[in-house]
């Protein structure tokens, strides 16, 4: 039986090999989408330990929310885009519920993460998601509850208008796209609750601002992870 199991194992390596969507050489059975050398150089924020982060000061003065961060930097024609692109437009799912995973033990290391009640991803307009097969904004949430052991809760938010991309907007371009595209569920009790927004990219704010307000208005207090943080 275990010989089985081997030649099996190295039929499917030949066919479907197992390698580093980072770098392309071949995983060890413990290395999983990324080999160890890839998910180091990461371009990792350290948010999670830092108290007014630069993502935390993206919504001061703009909405309230009560911690925000970004796993990591997002950078133009690094391999984080890449991978960024592949879950987003190729259908890797797995590459972000690698990610999600990721958030989430990224954010057991933050002094906060007692306090949530509830992780949100931000919603996609259901004509998108019938495009790409799947909101990634779930996909990573999802992975970051698995981490954290904290309750997924999908349907709070709505998103009920399709908008322009988003790409290559300034910050009023981008509230002005969004600020009137979502919507909360009826009959939705969010008094006290303490929710976690979940996000691929922050560049300006914009999406996740308009989320919070909605959220915010109905009681909630809001928090916000994001997986990488476009630096300006």
């Amino acid at each position: 039986m275990l010989i089985m199991k081997s030649l099996l194992s190295s039929l499917l390596h030949l066919f479907y090999p197992h390698t580093c969507d980072g770098c392309g050489i071949e995983l060890t059975n413990t290395e999983h989408i990324l080999c160890l050398r890839c998910h180091k150089r990461l371009p990792f924020t350290g948010y999670q330990l830092l108290q007014d982060n630069p993502v935390e000061k993206i919504f001061w003065g703009r909405v309230n929310v009560r911690h925000a961060m970004a796993t990591c930097y997002y950078r133009k024609n690094a391999f984080l885009q890449q991978l960024i692109y592949q879950f987003k437009y190729k259908q890797r799912e797995d590459i972000a519920s690698y990610f999600g995973r990721l958030m989430g033990h990224t954010l057991r290391q933050s002094s906060w993460l007692y306090e949530i009640d509830a992780i949100l991803p931000v919603p996609m307009h259901p004509s998108k998601i019938r495009q790409r097969g799947y909101n990634q904004a779930m996909v990573l949430a999802s992975g970051v509850a698995v981490a954290t052991e904290k309750t997924l809760s999908d349907g709070i938010l709505v998103r009920h208008l399709q908008t322009a991309s988003q790409t290559n907007k300034g910050r009023l371009s981008r509230w002005q796209n969004v600020s009137d595209s979502f919507s909360l569920q009826l009959n939705t009790d969010l008094k006290g609750k303490h929710l976690l927004l979940i996000d691929d990219v922050i560049t300006t704010g914009a999406t996740l601002e308009a989320c919070s307000r909605l959220l915010i208005s109905a009681g909630a207090a809001v928090s916000i992870c994001a997986l990488a943080f476009a630096r300006h």
